[in-house]
C-alpha cells in the first residue's frame, strides 16, 4: 500500500464525513461545492496552518510531530482505532521505502490448538491471523460457517469467504453490515503491514471479483476487532444469534482468538447444542 496516498485519501475520507453543523467554526458561510470540511477549516480546527495541512494531506510532510497529528485527530472527529491507523500510516510515510519480502507464515500453538478443542460442544471458535486468514477453526465453528479444512490454505479467508463463496450471504442475515465490518478490518491491517504481498494480492483478487468491496475499500473505514454479536441463517438448525469476544494472543500480536457465545436457555444456545450433536461423529482437527 502506498502511504503517501493512503495517508491523503484516509484524510480527504474523514473530512467528507463531516459538516459544518458538526463542528464549531464560527463565521464559516457560503456555498459547498462538495460535502464535508474544506482543508482550511480542518486547519484552523487543528491549530496549524493551511499551507502545512495541505502538505500533509498530499504526503509532502515526512517529519508530522506527535501534537500536530493529535490535533488533527481531534479536529477530524476519530474514534481511537481511526486515530491509531492515522499514526500508523503518517508515521510508516516519513520512513525510508522498505524491501518487500515474503511474507511470514503463521503457525497456532499447541496450547491454543488444545483450548480450541476443549470449547468444541459449547463455543464456536476461530485463531486469526494477518489478512484476516483462518488458522485454526473448531469443529462448531466449520459447522457453524464452512468447513475451512476442506479448502486450500490460500483459501482459507475470512475476505474470501465472506465475498466469495455465494452461501456466505444466505448465512449472514446482516451480510452487507458484516462484508463492510472485514474490509474495514482489512485496511486497518493493511496500515499496519504495507509491505505484505500477500494481503496486495488478497486486495487485488477481491477488487477484481467483488464491485462490493471495491466500493468499500475505497471509503477508508478502519475497524479493530473488539465484541459483538452476529446473527446466522444456518441451513441445518435455523435463526440464531451469538456474542463474541476478541483477544489479541500473547506472544503474536498478529494472532487473534475469537469465542462465539451464546445466551443461556436461548433458542440460540439449544441451536449451537444441536449442531454440536448432529456432527459429533464428524471426523477432524482444527483448520492448521
Amino acid at each position: 500500500m502506498d502511504h503517501n496516498v493512503e495517508l491523503k485519501e484516509f484524510l480527504r475520507s474523514r473530512r467528507a464525513r463531516l459538516g459544518v453543523d458538526d463542528v464549531e467554526l464560527g463565521g464559516t458561510s457560503g456555498v459547498r461545492r462538495v460535502p464535508g470540511l474544506r482543508r482550511e477549516e480542518v486547519a484552523r480546527l487543528a491549530g496549524v496552518s493551511v499551507d502545512y495541512y495541505t502538505r500533509l494531506e498530499q504526503g509532502r510532510a515526512p517529519h508530522v510531530s506527535d501534537e500536530v497529528l493529535d490535533a488533527i485527530a481531534g479536529a477530524l472527529r476519530l474514534n481511537d482505532t481511526e486515530r491509531s491507523y492515522l499514526w500508523q500510516i503518517a508515521r510508516t510515510n516519513s520512513r525510508r521505502p522498505r524491501r518487500r519480502t515474503a511474507a511470514r507464515v503463521q503457525r497456532v500453538r499447541p496450547g491454543v490448538r488444545r483450548m480450541l478443542e476443549t470449547l468444541d460442544e459449547v463455543s464456536p471458535a476461530f485463531v486469526f491471523g494477518r489478512r484476516m486468514d483462518i488458522l485454526a477453526a473448531n469443529r462448531l465453528a466449520r459447522a457453524l460457517l464452512t468447513d475451512f479444512e476442506a479448502l486450500p490454505p490460500r483459501d482459507r479467508n475470512m475476505l474470501r469467504y465472506t465475498f466469495l463463496d455465494e452461501s456466505a450471504r444466505e448465512l449472514f442475515l446482516d451480510w452487507e453490515v458484516v462484508a463492510r465490518d472485514n474490509v474495514a478490518l482489512l485496511r486497518l491491517d493493511a496500515g499496519r503491514h504495507p509491505d505484505d504481498p500477500l494481503l496486495a494480492e488478497l486486495v487485488g483478487e477481491l477488487a477484481v471479483a467483488s464491485p462490493e468491496f471495491r466500493r468499500w475499500w475505497a471509503d477508508h473505514n478502519v475497524r479493530d476487532r473488539s465484541h459483538g454479536t452476529k446473527s446466522y441463517r444456518h441451513p441445518l438448525v435455523g435463526d440464531l444469534v451469538v456474542n463474541y469476544e476478541c483477544f489479541t494472543l500473547p506472544g503474536d500480536p498478529d494472532q487473534v482468538l475469537c469465542v462465539y457465545t451464546a445466551e443461556a436457555g436461548s433458542a440460540s444456545e439449544a441451536a449451537l447444542r444441536l449442531l454440536a450433536g448432529w456432527t459429533a461423529d464428524v471426523p477432524g482437527a482444527p483448520v492448521g
